[in-house]
């Protein structure tokens, strides 16, 4: 089992100033622990249950690029893209430049939004649940035939784009990876069969009730589910000196046994840098033996 490190708290000791330095120190450390990967989120206030929306929060994909120039090795991606936040054209080629700046690390992480709140607040598009699912998957047509060799038009019910041209290409080929965000039974799971490369599923009790409406989905859309990357969604809490840390080894050992293959999420109080230290002498080793 791999980790990866999700960054989603940005209100640190030393406030907006001395947040970039830290952010790079916090990347270094990871990439340095072991960790597979970073993500940031998709949102442009806090969201509820980790602060007030006047917390800081960084703007997703200027934040990868970042965190690109200071990192050689782990992937990035967006845990995940909302996907009426950008046309999808330029979100493509987002994640292409990323791609390409930092030598074929990219990832796209893409949901089907829900933050209503912040888009009202910031005038973003944000249309029906419905119509917000209906637009994620002719996005992730988009996407995919824009990293294809066809440059030819796209018509579809929401988006219309004369020419698909992207160059330059990503390294990552065929494409970078697509990871799908989210467990809805019917629409989502059934997305992540049809399209994607890796799914994303919050850690609950259902998880393995989840995978068995997944592996459903792939039967009926003829895709080999043993080639989607099952990642879930956790939290490592390892406590201040470190208390927690076998109970949540024991955790992703039973998640492990389930099939996933990544186990993503929060450290808390990462911006202390301690938490990667723990990560790395106990947490990463036990688990790469998964």
């Amino acid at each position: 089992m791999k980790v990866g490190l999700h960054i989603s708290d940005f209100t640190w000791e030393g406030g907006p100033a001395a947040l970039g330095v830290r952010l790079g120190e916090v990347a270094v450390a990871a990439e340095q622990a072991g960790v597979d990967r970073i993500s940031v989120m998709d949102h442009v206030w806090q969201i509820g249950h980790i602060g007030p929306p006047e917390h800081e929060m960084l703007e997703a994909y200027t934040t990868l690029g970042m965190l690109a120039a200071v990192t050689s090795r782990v992937k990035l991606l967006t845990v995940v893209t909302a996907v009426v936040y950008r046309e999808p054209g330029l979100l493509a080629k987002q994640v292409s430049t990323l791609d390409v700046l930092s030598g074929g690390r990219a990832m796209l992480g893409i949901g089907a939004a829900w933050n209503e709140a912040e888009a009202r607040g910031l005038g973003l598009f944000f249309p029906p649940l419905a119509e917000r699912f209906e637009r994620l998957e002719e996005t992730l047509r988009i996407c995919l035939q824009m990293w294809s060799e066809d440059d030819g038009p796209f018509d579809g019910k929401y988006y219309q784009l004369e020419r698909t041209l992207n160059s330059p290409q990503s390294l990552t080929r065929p494409h970078p990876p697509v990871l799908i965000g989210g467990a809805g039974e019917k629409k989502t799971l059934r997305l992540v069969a049809r399209y994607a490369d890796a799914c994303n599923i919050f850690d609950s009790p259902e998880v393995a009730h989840k995978l068995d409406v997944l592996r459903e989905h792939c039967a009926a859309e003829g895709r080999d589910y043993a080639a989607i990357e099952k990642t879930v969604q956790t939290r490592f809490d390892l406590g201040e000196r470190g208390e927690n840390v076998q109970q949540i080894i024991e955790h992703l050992h039973e998640l492990a046994e389930l099939g996933f293959q990544v186990a993503h999420g929060t450290v808390i109080g990462v911006g202390t840098l301690r938490p990667l230290d723990l990560m790395a002498e106990r947490v990463i080793p036990a688990i790469s033996k998964f």
